[in-house]
């Protein structure tokens, strides 16, 4: 936990305050959002990021930001940039700084990859000055680690009456949503859902019991928690947790309308949608999509009312509805077609082409066309940055399930054992189910080209979990 003393510490980075020149910080944060964007990154800079930069309050990035600086400022260094070596930031790579992730263990000599999300998970310890409940209660890394005894346990997510809330805890909150999300896009909801109850608790209870200094500051800790409790329902809702994500989403969206904010009240009602297309209550789903498109009016934001649509159209699709579900999708390409904007909210950045092309075969799958299902799934399976691990997955079981019912089970067998090779990095209820379907279909083809071998993988896998 970062104390007052380390923060008073913090040196102002004047050579990256330097380069930002005569733009304001919002402005150089979409230049930032932009470059990641050229090279394939997906950041969340704004211009509360640059300030703390700025501050040297962040003395090195992390590195999906390191690649999208150094690709701004060719031939440039970190040190060129103002900030400090990684090494010295961290005290050295032998000592672990948080404890064990439950699906990816830190040892202090992983890969860079592991060593970034060990670096995200510490950083979610972290707030600055007095914020100790915030600091503390919104850390994705407490709570004991599953098998891991000696981890640090949690602290209460009681608040003091008294507590004012501020800059800190507000932060502590967007920045606990930002770790759930980089975190289920690496491992998939089902080690994490339960690690994640206690920063939405903590949330609720600064909302409950904290007062704020200023509107603007009650308006973030309002859309703070609701984004939590929406990514908490998420976990729930893809570990298969169907009851318990409902509430979550509902949770949210009554956040939303308390607060008067018609983006969280749009995410909260696209959550929703996609839930209750997958719960088989697809009159629900075309509704509450059609409730998010109305929200999302209020913004300026194509690509939202693109995913939006494309709810509608699963919701239209699972009720049988052929030409409704087919204007929603063409509404869908016509948003999509616009574009990203400023106005994009954070949390869509999964929302691209793959994702695109994924949502598309499940309405075809759902209308019975499992070879125009499958080829829109091999396309979102061919885009999908190999980074994002958890999409990956569920694209190529997306893609076997079309393709063993389109009467391709040797590639479909094939499919699945792509899905299989990412299964120890990935534990996701949904993925787990579609491939189980997927071999059912398949057992009675077992002598054709390679599905034997994928259903013997299959069991074994189960065996072992």
């Amino acid at each position: 936990m970062a104390s007052s003393s380390q923060a008073s510490r913090a040196v102002p980075n004047l050579a990256f305050r330097g380069l930002r020149g005569q733009r304001s910080p919002g402005e150089f944060a979409a230049a930032v959002r932009k470059a990641a964007r050229e090279i394939g990154e997906q950041v969340s800079c704004d211009a509360r990021y640059i300030g703390r930069v700025e501050a040297g309050e962040i003395r090195c990035p992390n590195y999906a930001y390191e690649r999208v600086f150094l690709h701004m400022f060719p031939g440039l260094t970190l040190a060129d940039l103002g900030f400090t070596a990684r090494e010295q930031v961290r005290g050295g790579r032998g000592l672990p700084l948080v404890p064990a992730h439950p699906l990816c263990p830190f040892d202090g000599n992983s890969d860079s990859d592991i060593d970034e999300e060990s670096d995200v998970l510490r950083r979610a310890f972290m707030t600055s000055g007095s914020a100790t409940v915030a600091a503390a209660s919104l850390g994705l890394g407490l709570g004991p680690v599953p098998g891991r005894p000696g981890s640090t346990p949690g602290l209460s997510s009681t608040v003091p009456a008294q507590r004012r809330v501020g800059e800190a805890e507000v932060s502590a909150v967007e920045e606990a949503v930002r770790r759930i999300r980089l975190l289920d896009d690496q491992h998939g909801a089902d080690g994490l859902y339960q690690r994640a109850a206690q920063p939405l608790r903590a949330a609720y209870a600064l909302l409950d019991a904290g007062t704020t200094a200023r509107a603007s500051t009650a308006g973030r800790l309002h859309a703070g928690a609701g984004e939590l409790a929406i990514s908490v329902g998420w976990l729930a809702h893809d570990s298969g947790r169907f009851d318990d994500a409902r509430s979550h989403y509902a949770e949210a969206l009554a956040t939303a309308r308390v607060a008067g904010d018609p983006a969280l009240e749009a995410h909260a009602f696209c959550n929703t949608s996609f839930l209750a297309r997958d719960a088989g209550r697809y009159r629900e789903a075309v509704r509450s999509a059609q409730a998010g498109q109305r929200a999302a009016r209020q913004l300026a934001s194509p690509r939202l009312l693109s995913l939006l649509s494309l709810r509608e159209a699963g919701g239209w699709a699972g009720l049988g509805d052929r030409a409704s579900c087919e204007q929603s999708l063409s509404r869908a390409h016509s948003y999509f077609d616009l574009g990203v904007t400023d106005a994009d909210p954070e949390w869509m950045s999964f929302f691209g082409e793959p994702e695109l092309e994924a949502l598309q075969a499940q309405c075809w799958a759902a209308l019975g066309e499992w070879s125009r299902a499958a080829r829109h799934a091999r396309r979102a399976a061919a885009l999908q940055d190999r980074r994002f691990t958890r999409n990956l997955a569920l694209y190529r079981a997306e893609l076997a399930a079309d393709l063993a019912r389109a009467g391709a089970p040797d590639e479909a067998a094939e499919a699945g054992h792509q899905v299989l090779d990412l299964l120890d990095r990935v534990q996701s209820s949904r993925i787990q189910s579609m491939l189980s379907d997927t071999a059912r279909v398949l057992l009675p083809q077992r002598r054709a080209a390679g599905v034997g071998a994928f259903l013997d993988r299959h069991t074994e896998t189960l065996r072992e979990a």
